[in-house]
């Protein structure tokens, strides 16, 4: 009779878990789980465990070897905890154990909720066990090299390192962000959950998309920010365009900025035509501090621009550096932290380097031959033509790792999803990120006036709008207003 009562608790007890989708007890460690003291690097603290646990690498071989997936997880604080939240970081290639030290005061904010999980995914951070791939191919770094010659360059590189993980026994085939989500799942029934909640942002949002249609029933909730859609791997030039349009009326509404920069896109035509004249020869510091002699092109500055059009902060480094230019002047690049820059960039004439997650997921995610053909239109005329992502330049190399159409399909759910879009980011657009959620019903959008790509700590107001939707609260105002930086020149 004892032993029908316990199996009759262990059943209610089951049952209730996987009504509530959260873990009995993680207060205190899991099976594998060490505990520690975690520490930001601005000396802020926090008592976490460390954990592990593996996946197949390619879970549609019954043979394939076992990769491990390492996460960190912040115990809930609050007295009706729910299921766990789980972070996925952008890139593809961000650390989501590293993300805490720059969203330190979220991953505690969000404990009041539930468990708070920084996740590595596969191939990143701590999960990282792939060989970094040194190619044979080295860009000169102070004669011109024509857009066709670079590209050629990159995809010989790529073919070389294609080889190079394969012979290092490398499955690329399982490094995808269908592989990925499978990895969310089995996160899940590690942590002895019924459901989980999805907390991402940029190639984090793209995973979560993923991870709607993988595993739709086992998600309790959803919170992402720049959206990037499940057919968005490569973004549109022309959507680039547009947000320049709206990044110059947020600069008319700065005077100083307004008469130092009246055209932004004029500016911008003319540095480009004037480096495709005559190149401009400098010095450049490399990552460890040396300094070296480079030929700037234009491709040089698209190249840049792609990245510093993140955020307006960063917009306006990167206008301060076109102003330089168009003056006859030399952009002191040094002044700005180097993550900011392309990897290439920052390593003149040495051989290109590829890290084997973040290429082979953006193969994967790929490109169907109409979206192909419409970015071939629009970077004919578009101030960064097709550098934006320049994963398209390896289209057709490794069909094999594509996932096809259906992969690309938007996911269609009604799993309460939180979209947090910023007015001011150039790399997921806000038209981007309206396409990328059109089928999901339960969804609450709200737009952050004058943010960029990276908005999580723009505002205590978006801390307060993700606490209400944690809550199940209705969200009411649907746009936050966050102060524009100075977009002015530094030295005026």
């Amino acid at each position: 009779m004892q032993t029908i009562e316990v199996q009759l608790l262990s059943f209610l007890l089951a049952f209730a878990v996987s009504l509530c989708g959260c873990p009995p007890a993680l207060s205190t460690p899991l099976k594998g789980e060490e505990k520690f003291t975690f520490e930001t690097w601005s000396k802020q603290k926090a008592d976490r465990y460390r954990g592990s646990f593996s996946v197949p690498e390619n879970g549609n071989k019954k043979q394939s070897r076992a990769i491990p997936i390492k996460y960190v997880r912040f115990p809930a604080t609050g007295e009706q905890a729910g299921a766990s939240i789980v972070y996925l970081a952008g890139g593809p290639g961000g650390s989501g154990i590293a993300a805490v030290n720059y969203r330190f005061g979220m991953f505690m904010a969000l404990r009041e909720y539930g468990d708070v999980i920084a996740l590595d995914q596969r191939g990143t951070g701590a999960s990282d066990v792939l060989p970094t791939c040194r190619s044979g191919q080295a860009i000169p770094s102070t004669i011109p090299v024509s857009d066709r010659r670079y590209i050629e360059y990159h995809r010989e590189a790529l073919r070389e390192c294609l080889a190079f993980w394969r012979e290092s026994g490398v499955d690329l085939a399982g490094y995808n962000t269908v592989e990925n989500a499978r990895d969310l799942d089995a996160l899940r029934r590690h942590l002895g959950a019924g459901k989980i909640v999805l907390w991402g942002t940029s190639y984090g949002s793209h995973l979560a998309l993923a991870a709607l249609k993988e595993m739709e029933d086992r998600i309790e909730k959803v919170i992402i920010s720049s959206a990037e859609g499940l057919h968005q791997a490569v973004r549109l030039p022309a959507r680039t365009d547009a947000y320049l349009e709206r990044l110059q009326t947020a600069i008319n509404s700065q005077p100083a900025a307004r008469e130092a920069y009246p055209d932004i896109e004029d500016l911008m035509r003319r540095v480009h035509r004037k480096l495709d004249r005559e190149p401009l020869p400098m010095q450049m510091t490399r990552r460890d501090g040396s300094r070296v002699d480079y030929l700037l092109q234009r491709r040089d500055m698209q190249l840049i621009a792609s990245s510093f059009i993140a955020d307006p902060k960063s917009a306006a480094r990167l206008l301060d550096f076109y102003r330089t230019l168009g003056r006859g002047g030399k952009p002191d690049f040094a002044t700005v932290p180097a993550r900011y820059f392309p990897d290439a960039f920052l390593k003149p004439g040495e051989p290109i380097s590829m890290d084997a997650m973040p290429t082979a997921m953006d193969i994967a995610s790929g490109i169907d031959a109409n979206r192909k053909a419409k970015i071939a239109r629009q970077a004919g005329s578009s101030l960064l033509k097709d550098y934006l992502n320049f994963s398209y330049h390896y289209d057709g190399i490794a069909p094999e790792l594509d996932l096809g159409q259906s992969f690309r399909t938007a996911p269609a759910s009604d799993v309460p999803v939180l979209l947090l879009s910023g007015t001011l980011d150039g790399r997921t657009t806000l038209e981007s990120q309206r396409k990328a959620v059109s089928g999901l019903t339960e969804l609450t959008g709200v737009t952050v006036e004058n943010a960029g790509h990276n908005l999580f700590m723009a505002s205590t107001e978006v801390q307060q709008v993700i606490d209400r939707f944690m809550e199940s609260r209705p969200i009411k105002k649907t746009s936050i207003t966050v102060s524009l930086p100075n977009m002015a020149p530094l030295n005026e």
